[in-house]
């Protein structure tokens, strides 16, 4: 008989513990999907307050908005910046724009350093979220089965060769790879050493078409971004072919 009570009181501690454990794992995922909401939220407002006005300047009179910069250089620069890190974070922004952008304001080469900084500072921020957050923030931009695709960045031994080559070539999700870096074992460090240097290829083809198009050498300006279109659109379609495969 005691036995039995004894056997009665253990499952319904076991029960209340579970019960317990349950609503602590439910206050958590709670509060990391609130944290995860706040963040997009005051980039969602960065974006239409702050990007979304200075954008529409730049387009409206490239020139009224240089000549800002040149007189504002170090604050031009700060916004610059902050823009390439707000166009990383909330990744379905298109960065080639802001790339051209940058070249055609500050000129290829400081536009060309603007952007790395930022892309480099965007891609700690996120590295950083996604190891606090895990995959529940990576859902949050991209549906599972597109993340699901790059499984092979499991592959512990290859990670590193695969990162670099992922960034290297023209045409791949950066954004959406940014964000998978969270989830692999590989270092913050190193992360950011492998994707600033595989970025400065196609930064700086952007940023000189945008240098081209200031100086007025359109011909040349086009041609530039045109190979680089046609080289994008080629390998973008042989990588998806090869994701394809690899999903398979």
């Amino acid at each position: 008989m005691n036995r039995i009570v004894n056997n009665q009181n253990r499952d319904k501690a076991e029960t209340e513990k579970k019960k317990t454990e349950n609503n602590s794992q439910g206050r958590k995922k709670a509060l990391t999907l609130a944290l995860a909401a706040l963040v997009l939220a005051v980039f969602a407002a960065v974006t239409i307050w702050v990007g979304r006005p200075l954008l529409q300047q730049f387009r409206e009179s490239p020139e009224t908005f240089r000549a800002y910069v040149s007189e504002h250089w170090f604050t031009g620069s700060l916004i610059m910046t902050g823009i390439i890190i707000l166009q990383v974070v909330v990744a379905f922004i298109p960065g080639e724009p802001f790339e051209l952008g940058a070249g055609f304001v500050f000129g290829w080469i400081p536009g060309t350093v603007i952007c790395l900084v930022g892309s480099t500072l965007a891609s700690a921020l996120v590295f950083l979220m996604v190891r606090k957050w895990g995959m529940k923030l990576v859902e949050l931009f991209f549906p599972r089965e597109k993340i699901m695709r790059y499984s092979f960045l499991n592959d512990s031994r290859k990670l590193n060769l695969l990162t670099f080559i992922l960034f290297l070539v023209p045409g791949t999700p950066k954004d959406l790879l940014t964000y998978l870096a969270g989830l692999t074992p590989m270092k913050m460090g190193t992360f950011l050493l492998l994707t600033m240097v595989a970025r400065i290829p196609s930064v700086i083809t952007s940023t000189i078409s945008g240098s081209l198009t200031q100086e007025g050498n359109y011909r040349t300006a086009i041609i530039t971004y045109g190979i680089t279109l046609a080289v994008t659109a080629i390998c973008s379609c042989g990588y998806r072919m090869i994701s394809k495969r690899k999903a398979a």
